[in-house]
């Protein structure tokens, strides 16, 4: 999906990861207030919570993607996590149960093949820049949030593109919200004029889009909007509804 924006040559290009989610919607203000042309990517990965695909349209519309794709590969051929197989979602975990091991809902090489595509974008848009919501305080059980892996995938970048061989530019993997609490991140967007309301952050969402309230990153997400001081605009089903 292209939107017209307009000429703005004068500006380098980006590419950012676009779920549809709290964190890479703030990722994309955060690109977007740094100057670049905005150049979004989404991926239906045969998850079940698909229905953040089209938040991410609607976001990247309200906030001038020059740009948004979606491409679509079916990563419920693998399995292995509760959002690409018959694996229930957690519910209702305690803060200390979020902080250890790796969730089922870890999609295995996800962010590795997310930004293996982001990279091929990047490669075809002519842009250098990739912007990921990867954030290690939240989730740190996720091995492809840290920030050695977001660092190896930056020199693996520059090694495997015509780009990188030929020296016409180098690839830089942006991760703004790394080290963010979700209340910082809250702050951050809230300050680039994101509407969260737009956001779906919610691995079980009902087929209106409604939040179940009870996921990890629904708890996650709940949490940082009171930790703000701000509103928080999800709609859930059930007691919040």
């Amino acid at each position: 999906m292209t939107m017209d924006s307009g000429p703005r040559t004068n500006m380098p290009r980006a590419v950012i990861l676009l779920s549809g989610g709290l964190d890479s919607t703030t990722a994309l203000a955060v690109a977007r207030s740094q100057g670049f042309e905005l150049f979004a990517l989404s991926v239906d990965y045969g998850q079940q919570h698909r229905i953040e695909l089209d938040r991410a349209a609607t976001i990247a519309q309200t906030m001038g993607a020059t740009e948004h794709r979606t491409v679509k590969l079916d990563l419920r051929s693998i399995g292995g996590s509760a959002l690409t197989a018959d694996i229930a979602v957690p519910k209702d975990r305690s803060t200390d149960e979020m902080g250890h091991g790796i969730p089922t809902t870890y999609v295995p090489a996800r962010n590795t093949i997310l930004l293996g595509l982001a990279l091929g974008y990047a490669e075809v848009v002519g842009a250098f820049d990739i912007f990921i919501g990867a954030n290690v305080l939240d989730y740190s059980g996720y091995p492809d949030c840290r920030p050695e892996f977001l660092s190896a995938f930056e020199n693996l970048a520059n090694l495997a593109t015509k780009a990188g061989v030929e020296g016409t530019g180098k690839f830089r993997v942006h991760s703004p919200l790394l080290k963010m609490t979700k209340a910082e991140i809250i702050h951050t967007g809230t300050k680039l004029g994101v509407d969260y309301a737009q956001t779906l952050s919610c691995y079980d969402p009902d087929a209106e889009g409604r939040a179940c309230g009870r996921c990890d990153s629904c708890q996650l997400r709940q949490k940082g909007f009171a930790e703000a001081g701000v509103p928080d605009p999800t709609v859930y089903r059930g007691k919040h509804s």
